[in-house]
Formats: C-alpha cells, sequence, structure tokens
C-alpha cells in the first residue's frame, strides 16, 4: 500500500481513461468554485489513479478532499465529514453511458472525552473518526458493505499527544499502519491525513496567469499544507470490464480502459436545531463536488457554470453542448494567441502559436 506522509492534516470533473495495463491518471481542483468553496469537507482536491508499484496486480486509486489544511490546526483538527457520501466511480465499459463500479465512504465522528480542550489526551480522542466503505458492482443500484468500522488516524499533533504517556504512547508510524485496512472483497483501504502532493503556483497562476512568474520565483501554493486521502488498491481483476479476456490485445484494448472520476454528495435539507443539537440532514442526496481530468473547473469553466459542473455527472457533461465550447474555445487559448489577447498576459508567450509558425501552420 502507498507510504502516505506523517504530518497531520486535512470535485468536479470529467470522465477521465487510465490504462489498466501501464499509464496513470491525476488531476487537481482546489477550491474551485464558489459554492463549495463554502464548504471545504465535501470539496474534491485532486484524483490520482496508477498501477501500483509494490503490486502490479492492482490499480491504486485515491480521492483527496479537504483544500489546504494547517497541519497545526487544533484544537479542532481537520478530518472527514459526518452526513457526506465520498464516493469513487469506475466506468469499464465505454459503450454504455454511466459506472459500472462505485466506491461510497461515510465517516462518523465521536468525542471521547469532552472534558478537555485537548485532541488527545490520556489515551483518548476527540473527533476519533471511523468509516464505513461500501461496493456497487451495478452501477449503483445496491452497495455492499466491505469495510465496518474502518479507523482513520488522528492527526500527527505533536510527539506529547501520539508518543507520550500522556497522549496516545504509540509512534504515528504504528497509527497509520494500523489505518490500512483489508476490505471482505480484497481491496486494501486507507482514510485519513496525508500531505498534499499537488505542486501548483496558485498565488501565480490566479493573478492574471502570471505563470512562470515574471519577477521570481514560482511559488507551490500548497506546500506545507495537507489534505485527507481515502486511497484503495483495487485487483485488476475487479475492475475489468465484464467478459474481458485474460490479457490485453493490444495497447488500445477497450476491454483493458477505465474512466475514473471521484465525487462528494450532500443530502438536500440541513435544519439548525435551537437547542445546539447537531444539525438534522434529511432528503435526496445531491451531489456537491467532482473531478476527474486536472484543473477543468479551475481554468477551463468560467465562474458562472462552476457549481453547475459540479453538480452534473461526467456522463451529463457529454450531452451539454454548451460545456463543449469550454473545452474547444478555452478562455487560456485567448491568451496565448497575439491575434487575440496574448499581450496581455506575457507570462504566456512561450506557449503562443503564431501564425507563421512553422512556415504554413
Amino acid at each position: 500500500m502507498t507510504n502516505f506522509t506523517k504530518r497531520s492534516i486535512s470535485s468536479a470533473s470529467t470522465l477521465a481513461l487510465l490504462w489498466l495495463c501501464c499509464s496513470a491518471l491525476f488531476a487537481s481542483s482546489h477550491r474551485e468554485a464558489p459554492l463549495i468553496a463554502n464548504d471545504p469537507l465535501a470539496d474534491n482536491t485532486d484524483l490520482y489513479a496508477f498501477r501500483s508499484p509494490d503490486a502490479p496486480n492492482t490499480i491504486t486509486l485515491i480521492a483527496n478532499y479537504i483544500p489546504g489544511e494547517f497541519a497545526f490546526g487544533g484544537p479542532n483538527y481537520y478530518t472527514f465529514g459526518e452526513n457526506i457520501r465520498y464516493e469513487i466511480h469506475i466506468d469499464n465499459n465505454a459503450a454504455t453511458a454511466g459506472d459500472e463500479i462505485v466506491y461510497r465512504f461515510t465517516f462518523t465522528r465521536v468525542n471521547e472525552d469532552p472534558s478537555t480542550f485537548f485532541n488527545i489526551r490520556l489515551g483518548k480522542q476527540n473527533l476519533k473518526t471511523t468509516y464505513t466503505l461500501e461496493r456497487s458492482m451495478n452501477g449503483g443500484t445496491s452497495f455492499t458493505i466491505i469495510v465496518g468500522n474502518g479507523i482513520v488516524p488522528p492527526p500527527n499533533i505533536g510527539p506529547r499527544s501520539i508518543e507520550s504517556g500522556a497522549g496516545l504512547n504509540t509512534t504515528y508510524e504504528a497509527l497509520i499502519t494500523a489505518a490500512i485496512m483489508t476490505a471482505s472483497t480484497g481491496e486494501k483501504v486507507y482514510c485519513g491525513p496525508a500531505d498534499d502532493p499537488f505542486f501548483v503556483d496558485l498565488g501565480g497562476v490566479f493573478d492574471l496567469g502570471d505563470m512562470p512568474r515574471q519577477n521570481g520565483q514560482a511559488r507551490d501554493g500548497l506546500a506545507n499544507f495537507n489534505v485527507h486521502s481515502i486511497a484503495i488498491q483495487v485487483p485488476i481483476s475487479t475492475l475489468l470490464k465484464a467478459g474481458a479476456p485474460g490479457t490485453p490485445t493490444n495497447i488500445l484494448d477497450g476491454d483493458y480502459t477505465i474512466g475514473v472520476w471521484a465525487s462528494a454528495s450532500r443530502q438536500a435539507t440541513r435544519t439548525l436545531q435551537p437547542n445546539g443539537a447537531e444539525p438534522n440532514d434529511a432528503g435526496a442526496w445531491i451531489q456537491v463536488s467532482r473531478i476527474g481530468m486536472p484543473l477543468t473547473n479551475e481554468v477551463v469553466i468560467p465562474i458562472g457554470d462552476k457549481d453547475y459542473w459540479n453538480r452534473i455527472t461526467p456522463y451529463d457533461e457529454l450531452a451539454d453542448v454548451t460545456l463543449d465550447n469550454y473545452f474547444f474555445n478555452p478562455e487560456l487559448a485567448l491568451y496565448m494567441d497575439d491575434s487575440q489577447f496574448g499581450g496581455a498576459v506575457p507570462a504566456f508567450s512561450p506557449l503562443r502559436v503564431q501564425s507563421n509558425a512553422l512556415q504554413s501552420f
């Protein structure tokens, strides 16, 4: 199973392709739409899919959530949200629209010692988080629990909280190892804090395209921030299209290509309680975030359609001709063409294609 960092921690997507026999997929989408920016616990940040280096007969799927987590974010440290459905979707049959496989995670939090303001004290944890993992093999029609009471490790607050007798009296490496679960159907699973692995100069790119920066070095806007990761190592045999042969016929074999996307959903109605009790959530489940292809909602979809894009599935998107225009004629392309607005964004000059390039281009 992939090793995760030991710091404490903390979409939006079109269908993306992954070759089961060789390739990798990644995506990023941090605070990319107005509504989801106000709901960070349900905000997809990244999606990764790749053939596992340590187990070549498996595919590792990683969906990250909660952007910009401070590692020192106490006393209420970051963790997965309750009353949210976190899902990873797989489409292994391009001939039919829709998912074939869905992994659904739901989380529960408890305070073991509400008498203290500390997150960890004397062997007890507050905001202690566990999860249930369900799997659907029929496109979400029905689900089966494959991990019950899964462990989410606490944030790595510091040596007194983790290692001392006044804390948990263990090591953080041991907590991470104990949180790697094996599902009843054979998948390995980790849910918990991790360093944000994506590099992007957020300050530069959104300053009217100052990337690379015209004055100074690029800065990783996600450095020293964390996310919460959902990672599953899935046997390739589980992901294969029904009836696929034992080995691919060639590198373009459609039976060995899958689409992967991730999402988060909340129930339609939340009622705040006047007595200070937990809010009451009810109604249909509504998708509020998704992710698949890199940076799509951040820099391809304009702000007026970002919330709409988060609500629909990749399959809905294929039927929306309005969204097609953003892909066929993206705003960024206008800043790479001197006959349009290239001069307004000098940082993009190395990316421009002039009309006389290659003589007849």
